[in-house]
């Protein structure tokens, strides 16, 4: 399994311009202008970069400013328990969302992984009705793996399927059912406008459901993540947050805009591109990885 630190290399080799000065870690020999262009490059937002630059600026001279930084990015990040799947909740019905291309399959595929890694019994649900063979990789994974599967075909009801699926689900005796919507853009507002309609479908069905709704994020696309999962936070409340492509990215930055920007918790964090490369998120490793601690 790949781990934090091989992850986050890209970021890292960025922020660690922001110790090149002074072997110390002495607040005094601080380069502010080079931190701050490093901390902007990386995609940590703005407003933070600027209570960064100004806390190691006014720290006290002999002040380890590495210590500082990690205090304050941790700070940020806030404190969440690790996600456990719901005991007494059958079947528990998870929805993915995202646009095109951020992992949001793979994720679903990943999650089932772990879920029966953990004995229980999963049903894969491929309601991309949107693209031709939408959700036939997800169909594939599910042969890989010998969970449940249901799906629809291009042009059904994409809500219906959903339906179905928690039909299933209830009638096998399944512990979750694992929901992978189509992946659509924040614009377009026909398809955004699908996911309530799949969320009363559901509910119909099963009183509740879906019970938790998380936005995969692709890691590459920076700030740009925040700003979509802001616009389909609008339209479905989202629960939680899964980061994938962290090992491609230069911009791990933007995932301290999450927090505070959505008050959405950051759950699972994809290290690769492996089965069992998606990692439950710890702040704590995430933060030493950016910094080139835990080496």
């Amino acid at each position: 399994m790949a781990g934090w630190f091989g992850a986050l290399a890209k970021t890292r080799n960025l922020l660690q311009k922001v110790f090149s000065s002074g072997d110390a870690g002495e607040a005094g020999e601080l380069d502010v202008e080079v931190a701050e262009e490093t901390l902007l490059r990386s995609d940590v937002p703005a407003r933070l970069v600027a209570e960064i630059v100004e806390a190691l600026e006014n720290a006290p001279r002999k002040a380890s400013r590495r210590d500082l930084l990690k205090k304050l990015l941790l700070d940020e990040l806030g404190d969440a328990e690790p996600f456990v799947w719901p005991a007494g909740v059958n079947p528990f019905v998870l929805m993915l969302l995202g646009v095109n291309g951020s992992g949001k399959t793979t994720t679903a595929a990943k999650l089932a992984r772990r879920a029966m890694d953990r004995g229980l019994r999963p049903m894969l649900c491929g309601s991309d009705t949107f693209r031709a063979a939408g959700s036939s990789q997800l169909r594939l994974w599910s042969g890989k793996l010998g969970c449940d599967f249901t799906g629809g075909e291009t042009g059904h009801d994409a809500a219906g399927v959903a339906f179905n699926a928690v039909d299933a689900a209830l009638e096998k005796g399944c512990d979750l059912v694992l929901v992978d919507t189509a992946g659509r853009m924040h614009t377009k507002t026909p398809l955004m406008d699908e996911l309530p309609k799949m969320c009363r479908s559901m509910d119909k069905r099963l009183a509740g459901a879906p019970h938790a709704v998380w936005m995969v994020l692709d890691a590459t696309l920076g700030q740009n993540a925040v700003i979509q999962a802001r616009q389909f936070n609008a339209v479905v409340p989202l629960t939680g947050i899964v980061v994938t492509k962290l090992d491609g990215s230069s911009k791990a930055g933007f995932l301290f805009s999450v927090r505070r920007d959505l008050g959405v918790p950051i759950l699972f964090a994809g290290l690769g591109e492996g089965e069992d490369d998606l990692a439950p998120f710890d702040r704590e490793k995430f933060v030493e990885a950016l910094l080139g601690e835990g080496c």
